[in-house]
């Protein structure tokens, strides 16, 4: 018997429909499942319980009033205070949700109210992006991912193409930066000769500052349609990138007298009224390694402060490399900003395309990128270190 034309499309709509929840419930199945994996992960770098204790031994010793007698030790100690308790608020606050959602999908069903379950499910899938983001943020746990960061970008060959991409690099970090809350603070910067700049230097201050950044020390490539070509010709640029972090003011750096030269200069301006007359740049080369700090703010003295902490936080910089594969693989020597090199590609033209040369991971959205959306790419790289991390330590357990 041949079924009525109308008949025949609500089974069909039926049967989409029925498609549509099921494929739903799996993706729902799916994001409680990753929650759950972060939560185990989250859990056994905190270790709750033990971390429950500390935070109340916290409380005990923030409640002394002989405390702040040593403020650097109150100031350290409320430091670990605050991260402690976030964390701890971090992982009650995801179990909590993904037991509040997974109640609700449970009651809706039971009551048969579709707008409730499908609210709860869309819950659970932004939850899952979450909890992936902390887990990740938990795998921060070298000696200085915690520090702030000191960030250096130099233009690599290509003249006035190199200068520009220079400058759209340094755009990009500021932005991203920003977007994380963290505070940028313009340490030195060279202009190009007619466009962009030669070189920039922040400080970039917040939570994990370096722990993000870190893996951004490379050189970054460029392919675009000039705009500084009057035949509109496809250029290459190189630009590199360096990442240290800064040294906390409990951790001791020294740097012999002998070893250093100290070189005062006049530092470049806007121009007119805004150009500095007075020679009160500084620039510290450590003689030992070659490394060069420089600092262009007005006061000379603070110059020589601001240079000499950068340097120094270089200097711990390459002893951590030393001492830590995963750091000693994010931070390769810098080298010449060339092809030999590169760890990203930022391709305009002829289509869109950024894409990391050590990860695989890259995007189209090109312009999203450069708008400073790097968190992709340094989660790829930071899961990538671990992996790595986790198959050295294997190795080595054989």
């Amino acid at each position: 018997m041949r079924l009525p034309l109308f008949g025949a499309r609500a089974m069909h709509k039926a049967s989409i429909i029925l498609r549509m929840v099921r494929q739903m419930r799996s993706e729902t199945q799916q994001a409680i499942e990753a929650i759950r994996k972060s939560l185990t992960l989250l859990g056994q770098r905190l270790d709750v319980e033990t971390a429950s204790h500390r935070l109340e031994e916290f409380d005990a010793m923030s409640e002394d009033p002989e405390l702040w007698n040593d403020p650097a030790r109150a100031q350290a100690l409320m430091r670990d205070r605050r991260l402690l308790s976030d964390a701890l608020e971090t992982y009650r606050a995801i179990a909590q949700e993904l037991e509040d959602q997974t109640g609700l999908i449970e009651l809706g069903e039971a009551e048969g109210d579709d707008e409730v379950v499908a609210e709860a499910e869309a819950e659970l899938q932004a939850l899952a992006k979450r909890a992936a983001e902390k887990e990740l943020e938990a795998l921060l746990n070298g000696e200085a991912d915690a520090n702030d960061t000191f960030l250096e970008i130099n233009a690599g060959a290509g003249g006035t193409e190199s200068c520009d991409w220079a400058a759209m690099l340094a755009r990009m970090y500021v932005r991203w930066a920003e977007k994380r809350g963290y505070t940028v603070e313009m340490m030195s910067e060279s202009a190009g000769e007619e466009a962009g700049i030669r070189s920039v230097a922040y400080k970039i201050s917040g939570h994990n500052a370096y722990g993000w950044l870190k893996s951004e020390s490379g050189v970054h490539r460029l392919v675009r349609i000039s705009p500084y070509d009057s035949s509109a010709r496809r250029h290459t640029s190189f630009s590199s990138v360096w990442v240290y972090p800064v040294v906390d003011d409990n951790i001791e750096i020294e740097v012999n007298p002998s070893d250093i030269r100290i070189d005062t200069f006049r530092s470049s301006g806007a121009g007119g009224q805004h150009v500095n007359t007075t020679d009160s740049a500084v620039r510290i080369t450590h003689i030992p390694t070659g490394i060069v700090t420089t600092s262009s703010q007005k006061s000379q003295h603070q110059n020589r402060e601001i240079a000499m902490n950068a340097l120094k936080s270089r200097l711990y910089e390459m002893e951590l490399r030393k001492r830590t594969e995963a750091i000693d693989a994010a931070h390769e020597a810098k080298g010449d900003a060339g092809w030999g090199n590169q760890i990203r590609s930022y391709v305009l033209h002829p289509y869109q395309m950024v894409k990391d040369l050590r990860t695989g991971y890259e995007t189209s959205d090109s312009q999203g990128v450069l708008d400073g959306a790097l968190d992709g790419f340094m989660a790829a790289t930071l899961a990538l270190d671990v992996a790595g991390k986790s198959r050295a330590e294997a190795t080595a357990g054989d």
